[in-house]
């Protein structure tokens, strides 16, 4: 959509590791950005409404996962200006500062925010479409955003007694009426690997709702009980049949497609007999990087790309950036970006 900014080449050359480090991912996107989000003041009675009134506070208006964007940067109004909006929203949130600067975001009918940005000479966009190119905290507030006004969304009621809820601490908590059981945001940990033979090749599966023909790493939720290196070794086993050495950490990514926390692992296998579990996982195969290079760019295959830590971990594998398709970007697919997705 934009064209590429100063910062995603900065990004990029950080994230494309070196082969000599292999189990370190350092700096990802859609991390960092230097937000203060001001846990403690965002306690105090009254925060959010300061803010608001506050003359050069910001309002990161979202529907359906979209703001106003314009070029490379967030279009986000003053909040002054837009508040019959904020008054209005069924989630209306402090964020914290960037240099500086309050940031409150709102869920906002989406019509009506389409109109607001026509009228401004901006346009709609997500989180995928544009978290590349943003500054590292414009980026950052995006993400919190969408992970924050869901939350929101789906936890307008008690989950003890099924009373409403109201919201407190400037929008993070949500209290019972009945009961003053209070509620945080929930993140969910899933994890990643990207999986490894003898010979260096990578094991990537195909998912059943991709088609059949996008590859990526094999992922799932955390489940009760289990440690993180637990679920690697048991989601692989179950979508493809490989066992695998301990895995070792290698970086994590804040992903709130609606509100995952991505960990992502390297592992060896112990053994190259896979078998798909032929409904979630419809083909596996081993790479090497030339196999893997050409059959993207003949367009075979499609592979994970973009902002996502599926596509950084499979560049720390391959040493410099992932091929593209003749005349088209490299996959980035829906979802939590591994095979594993959708559970």
């Amino acid at each position: 959509m934009a064209a590429a900014s100063p910062r995603r080449t900065t990004v990029e050359s950080m994230n494309a590791p070196s082969t000599s480090a292999p189990g370190q991912l350092g700096p990802l996107f859609l991390t960092g950005g230097d937000v203060d989000r001001g846990g403690e003041d965002r306690r105090s009675q009254g925060w959010l409404d300061a803010a608001l009134d506050a003359p050069a506070t910001r309002a990161l208006l979202l529907a359906s996962g979209r703001t106003p964007v314009q070029g490379t940067r967030l279009a986000a109004p003053l909040a002054s200006e837009v508040r019959e909006e904020l008054a209005s929203s069924e989630a209306l949130v402090w964020l914290g500062r960037l240099d500086g600067v309050d940031w409150v975001c709102a869920s906002v009918d989406e019509a009506a925010l389409a109109a607001l940005a026509a009228a401004a000479g901006s346009e709609l966009a997500g989180l995928r479409e544009v978290g590349a190119e943003l500054s590292l905290g414009e980026a950052a507030l995006l993400t919190q955003a969408n992970a924050v006004v869901h939350w929101r969304h789906v936890t307008r009621f008690c989950a003890r007694c099924g009373a409403p809820t109201r919201a407190t601490d400037a929008g993070w908590v949500l209290r019972c009426t009945a009961e003053g059981t209070e509620h945080f945001p929930r993140t969910d940990p899933a994890v990643i690997v990207l999986i490894t033979d003898a010979d260096d090749r990578v094991l990537l599966g195909a998912n059943a709702a991709w088609g059949g023909d996008r590859y990526s790493l094999f992922a799932g939720f955390v489940e009760p009980g289990e440690s993180l290196e637990e679920a690697v070794i048991r989601e692989v086993f179950e979508e493809a049949g490989v066992r695998l050495s301990q895995p070792v950490y290698a970086g994590s990514q804040p992903w709130p497609f609606p509100a995952s926390l991505m960990l992502g692992f390297t592992a060896t296998a112990l053994s190259t007999e896979s078998t798909p579990d032929g409904e979630e996982i419809l083909s596996t195969r081993w790479f090497t990087r030339e196999e893997l290079e050409r059959e993207v760019r003949s367009g075979a295959i499609g592979i994970p790309g973009g902002i996502s830590i599926a596509g950084a971990l499979l560049r720390a594998w391959f040493g410099r950036e992932l091929p593209s398709p003749p005349e088209t970007p490299a996959v980035d697919p829906n979802g939590a970006t591994d095979a594993g997705a959708g559970k």
